[in-house]
């Protein structure tokens, strides 16, 4: 049997074994915010070091961005801060920084790939969990803790445990109105949050090879979020035809060799993993998630489970989350009242999702008392809508359609719940106070279902729109 992508990667980047039993890895791209920098910069001056190859960093702000205006000072002295110390580095180290005046500012997810930064092949790292996204591209990409961003600035390097690779093979097709939010979604319900651990994700079959690279990056940036180190879908023609023409993509006269390089690096049909599981994409629909945690979700058809039929290790946290959200077991999903519809974040806040939503908001009005936003993961991205004017039509159905940033996903700017109110999110975690409020709840689904939630004031779906 052959190696797959994940062990061809991993074996083309080892520098070599460490004492401590792990593999030094070097990092082919590191991506940058204003969050886990700052103190990752510090460390390395109190060293009296340098970046070490500032031409592998880039770096962009996205966290504690206002997406209502960007006029500088921010009004939180605290986010101010931040953006100046990630400004004072960049320039100190000869970092490429992508600001509001480059015209590249976004979600550090979204701006990697759209830029062609991305690529097949590579080590990525980034002081962000959601850094697995950027698996779509045939990458091995880790998100890492502000020590770490300290170490890779300082030698390009990280120290890591190798995890076993699982390959998730999605057989069948994805029914129409079910996109790649409900099968990461789905997954994560089967095989829980804690499934992945120690794993690296290969997503496989024909449910996922005919995603977009959208779609495959949503899949990919859930991954965490299964309890996995990493999730990867190995590059094909879709992939190839994406990264053809980026500002840093392979240019014209190399752009068949990279592609034939690329090509090499994919899993073959052979290839070996430590375990596999499979998938049926037919029997899936509109995902929407009635916990605290990402793996308690349901399909919107279904009713909510009862505790008893729960296997015994997912009582408690069922429980728990009962008691937090306010729901009751054995009711139906379908019909839960919500307050508040954020479209966005590094899951889905691309072109694509706004377009899904927009489908499905085009000529309608958001229900009475419902806030709804609109947030575009990238400037690129809000040109793109701005141009097909999907500003003007998610305005006129009544959405706030914001500038680029990471918004409400975690509320680390302006954009948060308030005391209790629920939340339709198209981000990636519904954690206790994930958006903002100590006491909101959130109920994560696809663009096209918080559309139709906003448009309806419940939860419903979208299909019927």
């Amino acid at each position: 049997m052959s190696r797959n992508l994940f062990d061809k990667v991993w074996e083309s980047h080892r520098v070599g074994a460490l004492p401590t039993g792990q593999d030094q890895l070097f990092i082919g791209l590191h991506l940058i915010h204003e969050v886990t920098s700052p103190q990752a910069f510090g460390m390395i001056a109190e060293r009296g070091m340098k970046v070490l190859y500032p031409e592998r960093s880039f770096a962009t702000a996205d966290h504690i961005v206002p997406t209502t205006s960007r006029k500088r000072p921010f009004e939180d002295p605290e986010a101010e801060a931040m953006l100046v110390e990630l400004e004072r580095n960049v320039k100190l180290h000869g970092i490429s920084f992508f600001d509001f005046a480059s015209g590249r500012q976004g979600v550090v997810h979204v701006v990697g790939p759209e830029l062609g930064l991305t690529q097949p092949g590579m080590t990525i790292a980034c002081g962000d969990s959601h850094t697995a996204t950027h698996g779509a591209f045939g990458a091995i990409a880790f998100g890492i803790g502000t020590s770490q961003v300290r170490d890779v600035l300082a030698t390009q390097t990280l120290a890591l445990d190798r995890p076993r690779v699982r390959k998730i093979d999605v057989r069948g097709s994805l029914g129409k109105g079910v996109g790649a939010k409900d099968l990461i979604l789905y997954i994560m319900a089967e095989l829980g949050v804690e499934g992945g651990l120690g794993y690296a994700y290969e997503y496989s079959g024909e449910a996922v090879t005919s995603l977009s690279m959208e779609g495959r990056m949503t899949l990919c940036n859930m991954s965490i979020e299964g309890g996995a180190r990493s999730g990867y879908v190995s590059p094909d023609a879709t992939t190839y035809d994406y990264l053809k023409g980026r500002p840093y993509s392979p240019g014209a006269a190399d752009y068949d060799r990279a592609v034939a390089w690329w090509q090499s690096l994919a899993s073959g049909p052979d290839a070996s993993f430590d375990d596999e599981k499979v998938i049926d994409a037919d029997v899936i629909e509109p995902m929407v998630t009635w916990g605290i945690n990402p793996g308690q979700g349901l399909g919107v058809g279904a009713r909510m489970p009862r505790l008893a039929d729960l296997p015994a290790e997912r009582r408690e946290g069922a429980r728990k989350a009962y008691e937090y959200m306010g729901l009751a077991e054995g009711a139906p999903i379908a019909g839960t009242k919500i307050d508040v519809a954020f479209i966005g974040s590094c899951t889905n806040g691309r072109i694509e999702d706004l377009r899904a939503a927009a489908a499905i908001a085009r000529g309608r009005k958001v229900a009475t008392g419902i806030r709804a936003l609109v947030v575009p993961g990238s400037m690129q991205v809000d040109a793109a809508a701005r141009a097909e004017g999907l500003d003007r039509l998610f305005s006129e159905a009544g959405f706030e359609y914001r500038e680029p940033g990471c918004s409400m996903c975690l509320a680390m700017n302006p954009d948060k719940l308030r005391g209790r109110e629920v939340s339709a999110s198209s981000s990636n975690r519904n954690f206790i106070g994930r958006q903002g409020s100590p006491t909101g709840r959130t109920l994560l689904m696809s663009p096209t279902m918080v559309a139709a939630a906003a448009l309806a004031g419940e939860v419903v779906d979208s299909r019927s729109f």
